[in-house]
Protein backbone atom coordinates (compact mmCIF):
# COMPACT_ATOMS: atom_id res chain seq x y z
CA UNK A 1 0.00 0.00 0.00
CA UNK A 2 2.64 2.48 0.84
CA UNK A 3 4.58 1.36 -2.07
CA UNK A 4 1.55 1.94 -3.99
CA UNK A 5 1.63 5.51 -2.77
CA UNK A 6 4.99 6.12 -3.48
CA UNK A 7 5.18 4.99 -6.74
CA UNK A 8 2.03 7.44 -7.58
CA UNK A 9 3.63 9.91 -6.03
CA UNK A 10 6.45 9.72 -7.78
CA UNK A 11 4.94 9.54 -11.14
CA UNK A 12 2.69 12.63 -10.30
CA UNK A 13 5.92 14.78 -9.57
CA UNK A 14 7.86 14.12 -12.64
CA UNK A 15 4.53 14.93 -14.59
CA UNK A 16 3.95 18.06 -12.92
CA UNK A 17 7.54 18.85 -13.29
CA UNK A 18 7.67 17.92 -17.17
CA UNK A 19 4.46 19.88 -17.93
CA UNK A 20 5.46 23.27 -15.85
CA UNK A 21 8.91 23.40 -17.81
CA UNK A 22 7.32 22.88 -20.80
CA UNK A 23 4.76 25.60 -20.14
CA UNK A 24 7.28 28.02 -18.45
CA UNK A 25 9.22 27.76 -21.83
CA UNK A 26 6.77 27.87 -23.89
CA UNK A 27 4.98 31.62 -22.39
CA UNK A 28 8.77 32.46 -22.01
CA UNK A 29 9.25 31.98 -26.01
CA UNK A 30 5.73 33.62 -26.88
CA UNK A 31 6.67 36.82 -24.37
CA UNK A 32 10.27 37.07 -25.76
CA UNK A 33 9.67 36.18 -29.63
CA UNK A 34 5.84 37.63 -29.58
CA UNK A 35 6.34 40.61 -27.27
CA UNK A 36 10.03 41.59 -27.46
CA UNK A 37 9.42 41.16 -23.43
CA UNK A 38 10.97 38.52 -21.18
CA UNK A 39 11.06 36.96 -17.55
CA UNK A 40 14.01 37.42 -15.69
CA UNK A 41 13.64 33.88 -13.75
CA UNK A 42 12.22 31.59 -16.32
CA UNK A 43 15.38 30.22 -17.29
CA UNK A 44 16.95 29.21 -13.93
CA UNK A 45 13.66 27.85 -12.83
CA UNK A 46 13.67 25.76 -15.79
CA UNK A 47 17.01 24.65 -15.24
CA UNK A 48 16.07 23.88 -11.32
CA UNK A 49 13.00 21.97 -12.67
CA UNK A 50 14.77 20.22 -15.85
CA UNK A 51 17.11 18.91 -12.88
CA UNK A 52 14.65 18.13 -10.71
CA UNK A 53 12.87 15.90 -13.14
CA UNK A 54 16.03 14.24 -14.15
CA UNK A 55 16.86 12.82 -11.34
CA UNK A 56 13.35 11.67 -10.13
CA UNK A 57 13.28 10.16 -13.09
CA UNK A 58 16.28 8.09 -12.43
CA UNK A 59 14.54 7.09 -9.77
CA UNK A 60 11.61 6.11 -12.08
CA UNK A 61 13.74 4.59 -14.39
CA UNK A 62 15.46 2.01 -12.11
CA UNK A 63 11.97 1.44 -10.58
CA UNK A 64 10.33 0.23 -14.12
CA UNK A 65 13.67 -0.96 -16.20
CA UNK A 66 13.68 1.90 -18.48
CA UNK A 67 17.57 2.33 -18.29
CA UNK A 68 19.83 0.59 -20.91
CA UNK A 69 23.22 -1.35 -20.12
CA UNK A 70 25.56 -3.45 -21.50
CA UNK A 71 24.77 -6.77 -20.22
CA UNK A 72 26.10 -8.66 -22.92
CA UNK A 73 28.67 -10.32 -21.05
CA UNK A 74 26.15 -10.84 -17.65
CA UNK A 75 23.50 -12.28 -20.01
CA UNK A 76 25.72 -15.63 -20.69
CA UNK A 77 26.88 -15.98 -17.39
CA UNK A 78 24.56 -18.84 -15.26
CA UNK A 79 21.87 -17.31 -13.18
CA UNK A 80 23.70 -17.51 -9.80
CA UNK A 81 26.96 -16.11 -11.08
CA UNK A 82 24.54 -13.19 -12.28
CA UNK A 83 22.42 -12.38 -9.02
CA UNK A 84 26.73 -12.31 -7.86
CA UNK A 85 27.76 -10.17 -10.10
CA UNK A 86 24.51 -7.52 -10.50
CA UNK A 87 24.75 -7.64 -6.66
CA UNK A 88 28.02 -6.36 -7.04
CA UNK A 89 27.02 -3.56 -8.66
CA UNK A 90 23.98 -2.54 -7.34
CA UNK A 91 26.36 -2.30 -4.25
CA UNK A 92 29.11 -0.47 -6.28
CA UNK A 93 26.03 2.27 -7.46
CA UNK A 94 24.95 2.25 -3.28
CA UNK A 95 28.52 3.34 -2.52
CA UNK A 96 28.39 6.05 -5.90
CA UNK A 97 25.08 6.80 -4.01
CA UNK A 98 26.52 7.29 -0.52
CA UNK A 99 29.85 9.50 -1.75
CA UNK A 100 27.32 11.75 -3.48
CA UNK A 101 24.83 12.01 -0.78
CA UNK A 102 27.72 12.92 1.40
CA UNK A 103 28.97 15.89 -1.16
CA UNK A 104 25.03 17.00 -1.38
CA UNK A 105 25.17 17.22 2.22
CA UNK A 106 28.26 19.25 2.69
CA UNK A 107 27.07 21.52 -0.52
CA UNK A 108 23.61 21.80 0.77
CA UNK A 109 24.85 22.73 4.38
CA UNK A 110 27.24 25.37 3.42
CA UNK A 111 24.87 27.08 1.19
CA UNK A 112 22.36 27.13 3.59
CA UNK A 113 25.29 28.69 5.96
CA UNK A 114 26.24 31.08 3.70
CA UNK A 115 22.31 32.01 3.31
CA UNK A 116 22.89 33.14 -0.29
CA UNK A 117 19.73 32.88 -3.21
CA UNK A 118 19.51 31.73 -6.20
CA UNK A 119 20.83 34.32 -8.69
CA UNK A 120 16.82 35.35 -10.36
CA UNK A 121 14.84 34.27 -7.69
CA UNK A 122 14.56 34.90 -4.09
CA UNK A 123 15.16 31.17 -3.67
CA UNK A 124 17.48 29.80 -0.64
CA UNK A 125 20.17 27.98 -2.83
CA UNK A 126 20.26 24.83 -0.51
CA UNK A 127 15.93 24.65 -1.39
CA UNK A 128 16.52 24.66 -4.98
CA UNK A 129 19.50 22.56 -5.10
CA UNK A 130 18.21 20.16 -2.45
CA UNK A 131 17.47 17.69 -5.05
CA UNK A 132 21.43 16.72 -5.20
CA UNK A 133 20.13 15.28 -1.47
CA UNK A 134 16.60 14.28 -2.65
CA UNK A 135 17.10 12.39 -5.52
CA UNK A 136 20.23 10.41 -4.51
CA UNK A 137 18.06 9.02 -1.62
CA UNK A 138 15.54 8.43 -3.81
CA UNK A 139 18.03 6.29 -6.38
CA UNK A 140 19.38 4.71 -3.28
CA UNK A 141 15.87 3.41 -2.31
CA UNK A 142 14.82 1.90 -5.58
CA UNK A 143 18.76 0.54 -5.50
CA UNK A 144 18.20 -1.05 -1.99
CA UNK A 145 14.81 -2.82 -3.57
CA UNK A 146 16.71 -4.04 -6.16
CA UNK A 147 19.26 -5.59 -4.36
CA UNK A 148 16.93 -6.97 -2.10
CA UNK A 149 14.99 -8.60 -5.04
CA UNK A 150 18.11 -9.91 -6.37
CA UNK A 151 19.46 -11.55 -2.73
CA UNK A 152 16.05 -13.18 -2.21
CA UNK A 153 16.07 -14.64 -5.69
CA UNK A 154 13.20 -12.71 -7.30
CA UNK A 155 15.07 -11.37 -10.04
CA UNK A 156 18.88 -12.42 -11.40
CA UNK A 157 19.90 -8.45 -12.48
CA UNK A 158 18.80 -5.17 -13.38
CA UNK A 159 15.87 -4.37 -15.20
CA UNK A 160 17.44 -2.79 -18.52
CA UNK A 161 15.64 -1.38 -21.64
CA UNK A 162 16.51 -4.07 -23.82
CA UNK A 163 16.49 -2.02 -27.64
CA UNK A 164 17.54 -4.43 -29.86
CA UNK A 165 14.36 -6.83 -28.54
CA UNK A 166 11.97 -3.38 -29.41
CA UNK A 167 13.81 -2.83 -32.54
CA UNK A 168 13.03 -6.30 -33.37
CA UNK A 169 9.37 -5.71 -32.59
CA UNK A 170 8.61 -2.74 -33.93
CA UNK A 171 10.29 -3.91 -37.48
CA UNK A 172 7.74 -7.21 -36.82
CA UNK A 173 4.97 -4.86 -36.52
CA UNK A 174 5.95 -2.77 -39.45
CA UNK A 175 6.11 -5.82 -41.24
CA UNK A 176 2.48 -7.55 -40.16
CA UNK A 177 1.23 -3.82 -41.52
CA UNK A 178 2.30 -3.43 -44.33
CA UNK A 179 1.34 -7.18 -45.24
CA UNK A 180 -2.29 -6.20 -44.06
CA UNK A 181 -2.22 -3.33 -46.13
CA UNK A 182 -1.16 -5.33 -49.15
CA UNK A 183 -3.95 -7.79 -48.79
CA UNK A 184 -6.94 -4.77 -48.13
CA UNK A 185 -5.97 -2.94 -51.41
CA UNK A 186 -5.72 -6.22 -53.19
Amino acid sequence: MLNRIINSLEEAIISLLLASMTLLVFVEVVLRFGFGIGMMWSQELTLLLSAWMVLFGVSYGLKVGSHIGVDALVKILPPKMRRIVSGAAVVACLGYCGLFLEGSWVYLEKMHMIGIELEDMPIPKWIGHSILLIGMVLIAVRLLQLLWAICTGKIDGFKLADEAKDSMHLIEETKAQATDQRGESA
